[in-house]
């Protein structure tokens, strides 16, 4: 019996010598993602174009406050300038309000390209829709001076044609929404559109968050008032729409939350 125990326990360490583990096999062939440190943060993408005076007044009025009340330490945040924007033929992007909305689209894609920290990007995209909203965006480049930023890499990104590439990836981006974006501002928080709720898009990242950190601002007063009057409620904010019919609208909206239901209860 002594020896056949001697005999099993050399098998099992001879096993072990020569066989990978599992566990040290798998990882070594897993490739972490820049975000895996941060996997517990709400993702928010903003879906906007940067001459609608909505977005422009979305973005100063109420995206700043993530910076103001200490939320933005639990949100990954993206934004995306491109909204209601078409494509012709020959690559051509056409934007609903004109060439210089294309301009500025492209000039925020490339902000954010040349400067990827959002504590740097942020900034800059606020000054130049602070200047939309008060019309005199013509004047968006004075954001540089006021934040003491390097016009040059923006220059060198839009006069290159990177700044359209950017563009035209946003466009498969936003293209590829599901459901359809209707309109802009078009707010997503982890995957899920708000729709007509997007005022009250902070709530939704309270919500979402599963983290252990809950910063005060998800458990003040004022927006736990804010959700029991607003919650499920319409924006009473104006949008600039997209070129879908009505029609087309309801039903992707209908379809979305149908789906998400079904989701739900087979769960």
């Amino acid at each position: 019996m002594a020896l056949f125990r001697a005999l099993a326990l050399s098998l099992i360490i001879i096993f072990f010598t020569i066989s990978p583990i599992p566990v040290n096999s798998s990882r070594s062939e897993v490739s972490l993602s820049p975000h895996s440190e941060t996997s517990d943060k709400v993702s928010v993408g903003l879906y906007y174009e940067s001459l609608c005076p909505y977005s422009a007044e979305f973005i100063i009025n109420n995206l700043s406050k993530l910076f103001d009340n200490g939320l933005i330490s639990i949100v990954d945040l993206k934004l995306v300038p491109y909204g209601n924007a078409k494509i012709t033929n020959n690559s051509t992007i056409n934007c609903q309000h004109g060439p210089s909305e294309c301009f500025l689209n492209t000039i925020e894609a490339c902000a954010i390209d040349t400067w990827p920290d959002l504590n740097t990007h942020f900034p800059f995209i606020n000054c130049v829709e602070k200047l939309v909203y008060d019309r005199k965006f013509p004047e968006w480049d004075s954001c540089f001076d006021v934040l003491g930023l390097d016009r040059n890499p923006v220059d060198e990104c839009y006069s290159t044609g990177h700044g359209k590439e950017l563009q035209l990836a946003y466009a498969d981006e936003t293209s590829a929404l599901e459901p359809p974006h209707q309109y802009v501002p078009w707010v997503v928080v982890n995957g899920n559109p708000l729709f007509e709720d997007f005022e009250n898009f902070m709530i939704y990242i309270c919500e979402a968050y599963t983290g252990t950190y809950t910063p005060s601002a998800c458990s003040s007063l004022a927006i736990t008032e804010e959700k029991t009057r607003m919650k499920g409620g319409r924006t009473t904010s104006p949008v600039c729409e997209g070129s879908e019919s009505n029609l087309s609208n309801m039903k992707s909206h209908v379809n979305y939350w149908v789906s998400r239901i079904a989701a739900v209860m087979w769960q």
